[in-house]
């Protein structure tokens, strides 16, 4: 019988104005000064404003860094490590989506690491000394559950590939997970953040290395979100978003410890290489891929069905599969998502190159069926 690992931070809050913990959680954990990372759209939004207002009201000094990317690049991460250290905060809070949080991640581990400043360094398992500089994760989008998981992603630009960091050194020590900031984000990305969610929840429940609890928690996340993602889009429903910030985050308490598949591996390239934005990336991809994996897992297929409250014992394999990924698509057409391949720029001719890349990709190794570079190639042209 193997050993299993699980890591889960260790505190969270949840609920409309959560944020209003912040100046008492600082203050109860010594800290004095923070340095706020946040992207140039949520700044300018004053989206951001929500969090520093309070920061303001209780006296808490910060120095705020804007200039974070939607896939955020070593170049990014340079800038606001050398912010960072410029500013002498001993605390740094996260305001954003997952680009802002995997941003504040990096700078937090090299702040205590400096001999990773390479950062090319830092791909895949980590092997970092220190725990990362104290960071306090507040996410603006229901999608990537950046605050609970031990994984960051940054763009190394110069390659053109996606760096999927995986360190229990970077998860933060506190996560808010506050609706109110949720509900100021556009239908766009409130649509593809969620359908971020959705592909961790799936590609968690069916990776290889699935268990008994990333089971539970992949499960109830699927169900969360097939009976929340449209009100909390099209109808900016209160309880339908707040709902959404407990699915992504319980997603993400399952993948970070079993990882995921090749939606991702096939997602980080075209984030990559023509700056898709990856809950996108995912939702574009996820049907295509789905029936690929179905060959091998359509039983875990029809417990997702079932769990959805659809009779599916009687199903044949084709029946399952079919109706799992009919499920997806609506879910995607209710909110909105009905782009392909083709709309994010990517060529034919760019398969072969885009298909090497994924077959590097650190997310690869858990995915269900074993996938060539053929195989590679021929999803990205069924997806266009």
């Amino acid at each position: 019988m193997s050993v299993e690992k699980f890591v889960l931070n260790e505190t969270s809050y949840f609920g409309k104005g959560a944020r209003e913990v912040l100046p008492e959680e600082i203050r109860t954990r010594g800290y004095k000064k923070a340095f706020v990372v946040t992207d140039k759209s949520l700044y300018e939004a004053k989206v951001s404003n929500k969090v520093t207002n309070v920061l303001e009201g209780a006296n808490i000094p910060y120095e705020i860094f804007s200039d974070v990317k939607p896939n955020p690049t070593m170049k990014n991460v340079r800038d606001g490590l050398d912010a960072c250290r410029k500013s002498n905060a001993d605390i740094i809070i996260a305001v954003g989506g997952g680009s802002s949080i995997d941003t504040a991640k990096c700078i937090s581990i090299l702040m205590t690491n400096p001999d990773r400043e390479d950062i090319v360094s830092l791909n895949g398992a980590s092997n970092t000394k220190n725990k990362g500089m104290a960071l306090i994760a507040l996410p603006t989008t229901a999608g990537t559950a950046a605050e609970v998981t031990i994984n960051y992603v940054i763009t190394d630009e110069e390659r053109e590939i996606k760096m999927v960091c995986v360190d229990p050194h970077d998860i933060p020590i506190l996560a808010i997970i506050d609706s109110e900031l949720m509900a100021s984000m556009p239908k766009s990305i409130a649509a593809s953040t969620g359908m971020d969610a959705l592909t961790h929840a799936v590609e968690g429940y069916i990776t290889k290395a699935h268990n008994t609890m990333s089971d539970m928690f992949h499960m109830k996340a699927i169900q969360i979100i097939f009976d929340n993602l449209a009100k909390a889009v099209n109808e900016k429903d209160e309880d339908a978003i707040n709902n959404m910030g407990y699915a992504q985050y319980i997603a993400g308490m399952g993948f970070s410890n079993v990882g995921l598949g090749i939606v991702h591996s096939m997602a980080h390239q075209l984030g990559a290489v023509y700056d898709t934005p990856h809950g996108l990336a995912n939702a574009i991809l996820l049907p295509t891929v789905m029936k690929f994996n179905g060959e091998v897992c359509y039983e875990r297929f029809r417990d997702i069905l079932k769990g959805l409250g659809i009779h599916a014992d009687n199903f044949t394999k084709e029946e399952v599969i079919k109706t799992f990924i009919e499920k997806i698509k609506d879910l995607s057409e209710q909110v909105g998502i009905t782009q392909t391949v083709k709309d994010t720029g990517a060529k034919e001719e760019d398969f072969p190159m885009l298909a090497d890349k994924a077959m590097q990709d650190p997310c690869k190794p858990g995915n269900p069926r074993e996938v060539t570079k053929e195989d590679f190639i021929e999803l990205f042209r069924q997806a266009m």
